[in-house]
């Protein structure tokens, strides 16, 4: 719980520095919830799309953009995101490892998928 609080935190000060109110949700390596949070204005839809790329990335242990590129049309995995519930091809959401290990991952939602990425990344740089 305290690594996912500095996760969600790390990311959350993100979304504040570039202006942008998100939805991120982290989950264990077993693709279940341990910290969520919605800032005031982030877009209610997005809740969902957050926890469902954080479940993405720990489910498959790689970025939900990498999965994006293996799910288009034609390529190996073209038609993944109707499994495991509803997966989540477009950036957003990343793996968080330690010692090459997948131990969770993170998901955020509620701006461009560019934002989403950059306040993923500042979550997962600030895992210990």
């Amino acid at each position: 719980m305290d690594e996912a609080r500095t996760v969600l935190d790390a990311a959350l000060a993100k979304a504040v520095e570039i202006g942008q109110p998100m939805n991120v949700a982290v989950v264990d390596a077993g693709a279940h919830l341990v910290a969520f949070a919605r800032q005031d204005g982030a877009i209610l839809a997005s809740i969902d799309i957050a926890t469902r790329k954080a479940r993405t990335a720990a489910l498959l242990k790689m970025t939900t953009a990498q999965l994006g590129e293996a799910a288009k049309p034609g390529a190996p995995l073209y038609g993944i995101e109707g499994t495991n519930g509803g997966l989540i091809i477009f950036g957003g959401g990343i793996p968080l490892t330690r010692d090459g290990e997948v131990i969770g991952a993170v998901g955020v939602s509620a701006g461009s998928v560019e934002q989403d990425t950059e306040v993923a990344e500042a979550g997962v740089a600030a895992l210990p």
